[in-house]
């Protein structure tokens, strides 16, 4: 997926809170124009940007969706439940959050039955493709071990999705952010990414993560593992 004129796809982070503002300022450090938003006023954000996002774009949550090519979630999943879908139609949409009973509390959509928390996120944004990414590696974690491609040692992420067009893009926007991209089939295989699952936490080279999902099975239900990766914020 490329942007206008074939530039880079043009990102919008949804979520300033620790996750967010760290994809933000990989995307810039790869070339992307990058918009980040939260549910209140622009202006609110200004000052923080600069201090700790500089090239970004404060802007109203509506305006960086629409004008976005992929738009990354990074925000508690209770303030999520509350985001009107519309906007999202037909975007490329990276879903990097995950469930926390203690700070979400329990939200019953999450609960019950045997889907993972992605494929309830698209349900929920039908129209859209979604996929599983940047949500298994703390966030300290995620901007200090990104490598160019080639490097000795150059860790890797998980990638799941049922577009292959949109996994695809989400593949390359990892690989230019820092990691090698594991891509995973259906959006139901990102549960191995989510907590509980063989991966979660934990900093792979990519023979590490594939042998994780290809032995370990997923552990229905979140682990409370707390700490930096709960801290998506907004």
């Amino acid at each position: 997926m490329e942007g206008a004129a074939g530039s880079l796809p043009r990102v919008a982070v949804l979520g300033a809170g620790h996750v967010g503002p760290v994809v933000a300022r990989l995307a810039i450090r790869s070339g992307h124009e990058v918009a980040i938003a939260t549910s209140g006023d622009p202006a609110d954000l200004a000052l923080i940007t600069e201090l700790l996002i500089p090239g970004a774009e404060p802007r109203r949550a509506a305006d960086a969706v629409a004008d976005a090519d992929i738009v990354v979630l990074a925000i508690p999943l209770h303030r999520f439940l509350k985001v009107d879908p519309e906007p999202f139609s037909c975007k490329l949409v990276i879903d990097a959050m995950n469930y926390w009973p203690a700070s979400d509390g329990l939200l019953e959509a999450f609960e019950h039955g045997s889907a993972g928390s992605s494929e309830i996120v698209a349900d929920r944004l039908a129209g859209s493709a979604v996929v599983k990414a940047l949500n298994h590696i703390g966030y300290h974690e995620l901007e200090e071990n990104a490598l160019p491609p080639g490097s000795p040692g150059r860790r890797a992420t998980g990638v799941a999705g049922d577009d292959p067009e949109a996994v695809a893009a989400v593949a390359e926007l990892v690989d230019r952010i820092g990691y090698d991209a594991v891509r995973l089939t259906s959006l139901s295989d990102g549960q191995v990414l989510q907590p509980g699952g063989p991966v979660f936490g934990l900093v792979l080279t990519r023979p590490e993560f594939e042998r994780a999902i290809g032995a370990e099975p997923v552990t229905a239900g979140p682990a409370l593992l707390g700490g930096a990766l709960s801290g998506q914020g907004a």
